[in-house]
């Protein structure tokens, strides 16, 4: 798609769209809000903007929307639409040892009972034993801090889910 397309849509379309690319009804108001865009560039920049405004509840509507990492199935499951998307995004996952994925599961079993949401890293280009490094890092986190780094990494992945888009 073009981004000449993508502004010209209509506005269903383009929410349903920036929905694939981030879950928080806010930001999808706001990048539909903000069209047309003159460039990509201006598609990114208006995604940044918005980030501060959005509030914690916003940043777990946005986690809601991703399948556990390592957890493929769900991924088909329960998120059809962000399937093609978010599959790619979890490809070290996919090749990763029994043993590894077995951590993965008993990893984010343990972060979802601590912070009540799931575990978020933009697992582009990592192996599912970098994933898993960086959720055992993060476990110890108090929860306000865990809220500011998973949004930061759910950004990461919106970003690359535009570009992706176009």
């Amino acid at each position: 798609m073009t981004l000449e397309q993508f502004n010209q849509m209509p506005e269903a379309e383009a929410e349903t769209l920036m929905r694939d690319c981030c879950a928080a009804e806010a930001w999808v108001r706001g990048m539909v809000g903000a069209r047309p865009f003159a460039s990509p560039e201006a598609l990114h920049g208006s995604a940044r903007a918005l980030w501060p405004s959005l509030m914690e509840s916003d940043w777990l509507a946005a986690f809601e929307a991703h399948p556990k990492i390592g957890d493929i199935k769900s991924l088909k499951a329960r998120y059809a639409s962000t399937e093609a998307m978010a599959s790619g995004e979890q490809a070290g996952a996919r090749v990763a040892s029994e043993a590894v994925l077995h951590r993965l599961k008993e990893g984010n079993d343990a972060y979802y009972a601590k912070f009540g949401f799931i575990f978020i890293v933009c697992a582009t280009g990592k192996s599912a034993e970098q994933m898993l490094e960086l959720l055992e890092a993060r476990l110890p986190n108090e929860r306000a801090e865990e809220i500011r780094i998973a949004a930061a990494e759910q950004a990461k992945i919106t970003h690359i889910r535009l570009d992706k888009l176009l």
